[in-house]
């Protein structure tokens, strides 16, 4: 897959629709409660679609500080056969949300055609070559995550409280720029090449709502600007309020981040999100979007 073919950047924003393949989401949403999961994972990514959805990303393994690690086999046999059944089942680009090459791998040859990886493909060494020799994109996350920094609250989940950095902007866009050399060392072009902040992963409450309101300053570094602040504690901790119940505050977030560039928002709500993105873009582009 090649990202031109299917995006044209600056031209709107792209939603994408977050399918999670767990039972430990910090959302809420984990689709492993049920044990007829892959129906009713095929079935979100359908209704993602028809909802406005552009791309839909599958995830096996909840990233929240705290979550119990899966093995490559168990995360294999969450996310596979959703794969498979959403890419015969849609026509959209899906994007595979893990760390490990071997389930990347098991997802491209199921029908995936785009690596999401939280960890910048610095956890597996194996995940740059394996995108490079099957010609796909990256999402390239930055992530300072340390569960020793983090804190639980009941009513609104984990959040950072540790994170250190000696000037939270030119930090994250310097490693952001370490991670696209890493890359770029495993063969994968500049165009296929997607760059996330990482809101909320090793940042506090304070630092993820510096990060939104500077997003700009990461479209400056001349990548696509993936952005996910979908139901996440920094939202919840401002607001007080538990995942369920953060959907005002998620849109606010997704406005304000169109606002200062992004290109693609991650999130759980894909139709209201998608109404917002729709709304967002009539305003700070130069024109409505129609669809």
């Amino acid at each position: 897959m090649k990202l031109g073919d299917h995006f044209r950047w600056g031209s709107r924003t792209y939603v994408m629709g977050i399918v999670n393949v767990t039972p430990d989401s910090f959302s809420g949403d984990g689709l492993m409660r049920d044990m007829s999961f892959v129906e009713a994972a095929i079935d979100q990514g359908k209704r993602f679609v028809a909802d406005g959805a552009h791309i839909l990303d599958v995830g096996g393994e909840s990233t929240r500080p705290g979550a119990e690690p899966v093995s490559v086999e168990e995360e294999i046999r969450r996310v596979v056969p959703v794969v498979a059944g959403l890419a015969a089942a849609v026509d959209l680009p899906i994007s595979i949300d893990t760390s490990k090459a071997e389930v990347a791998r098991a997802a491209l040859d199921a029908g995936a055609c785009l690596i999401n990886d939280v960890w910048g493909l610095r956890l597996d060494p194996d995940l740059g070559e394996l995108a490079r020799e099957r010609g796909v994109p990256v999402v390239l996350m930055h992530n300072r995550s340390r569960p020793q920094e983090a804190r639980f609250q009941e009513k609104l989940g984990p959040r950072y409280i540790g994170a250190r950095y000696a000037d939270l902007l030119v930090d994250v866009a310097r490693e952001l720029m370490e991670l696209v050399a890493g890359a770029r060392a495993a063969g994968i072009a500049d165009d296929q090449i997607i760059l996330d902040p990482g809101i909320g992963f090793g940042k506090t409450v304070e630092q993820s709502l510096k990060l939104v309101d500077h997003l700009g300053d990461f479209k400056a570094l001349g990548f696509p600007l993936l952005y996910g602040p979908s139901r996440k504690s920094f939202i919840g901790y401002t607001l007080d309020l538990p995942a369920d119940e953060r959907i005002e505050g998620t849109a606010a977030a997704v406005a304000i981040g169109i606002a200062r560039g992004c290109d693609i928002i991650r999130v759980h709500d894909v139709r209201q999100m998608a109404r917002v993105a729709r709304m967002s873009d009539a305003i700070v582009r130069s024109s409505a979007i129609r669809d």
